[in-house]
């Protein structure tokens, strides 16, 4: 079976966040266009890990205290973005999020 690879339109949002943020964000992320694919709409999947921090001098934690490594059970989400919304939905991420400093990482796609 022979197939080709071609670059994507679409880019895979990560995100970890607390979870008893995890639906804000999840909504967040449907309303602001993330997570359609064809006919669906709202689609993602996630997991849990544990994040692990310690807060410098000069950072307000939303969780944990400056100088104090820190451990929080998150839950990890991934969807699937149009790159011509990938900027309004980080946006919007970023308002919804607690963390000063979200992960938020953007992975390109290739489609077969």
């Amino acid at each position: 079976m022979s197939f080709m690879l071609k670059n994507s339109n679409f880019v895979k949002i990560r995100i970890a966040v607390p979870l008893d943020h995890a639906e804000q964000v999840r909504q967040v992320l449907g309303e602001t266009g993330a997570g359609v694919l064809g006919n669906y709409e709202f689609t993602s999947g996630s997991w849990l890990q544990t994040g692990r921090f310690r807060p410098k001098k000069g950072a307000y934690p939303a969780i944990g205290k400056v100088g104090v490594l820190e451990e929080v059970v998150e839950e990890v989400i991934e969807t699937i973005c149009h790159k011509d919304k990938v900027k309004q939905v980080v946006e919007a991420v970023r308002k919804a999020h607690p963390y000063e400093e979200p992960a938020i990482d953007i992975i390109p796609r290739l489609e077969v």
